[in-house]
């Protein structure tokens, strides 16, 4: 059996402050700091990632270890605005990419994408939600 995992970067982190990581810790398990190739914005009080081809554009963030994969997405995805019933285009997508962990190994992980135009919108610098919000995230 293949495990789940789930790369995020923004609210859901371990100290991202959003009553959504009960459910990650229920139903999961955080495996570890991770790195995703992308540009990460500010969209109000939360950040949204879209993919890049620039090697140099990372995005921190933890992987999460799924062990009930049908009991955590429909949840997330009505919090990342991606579920059924949602207005399209949807603000979030969920989409499985290459994640790099810690330890340089690469894995497939769900990420949730920002699905709109980034036009206007502040990038977050250095890749880092919560360090760019003042808070200094748990080591592991």
């Amino acid at each position: 059996m293949n495990d789940t995992y789930l790369f995020v970067y923004g609210t859901l982190r371990r100290d991202g402050g959003s009553e959504m990581i009960r459910l990650l810790t229920l139903y999961g398990e955080c495996v570890g700091d991770a790195a995703f190739q992308g540009k990460l914005y500010k969209i109000g009080r939360y950040p949204g990632v879209v993919p890049s081809d620039d090697p140099s554009d990372l995005v921190r963030g933890e992987v999460y270890r799924l062990r009930a994969p049908g009991l955590v997405f429909p949840p997330l995805d009505q919090y990342e605005e991606c579920g059924p019933g949602c207005p399209e285009p949807t603000e979030f997508v969920r989409r499985m990419e290459a994640v790099r962990l810690g330890s340089g190994e690469t894995i497939r992980a769900w990420v949730y994408l920002y699905n709109r135009p980034t036009e206007g919108l502040e990038r977050v610098p250095g890749g880092d939600f919560l360090q760019s919000n003042g808070i200094r995230p748990k080591a592991f």
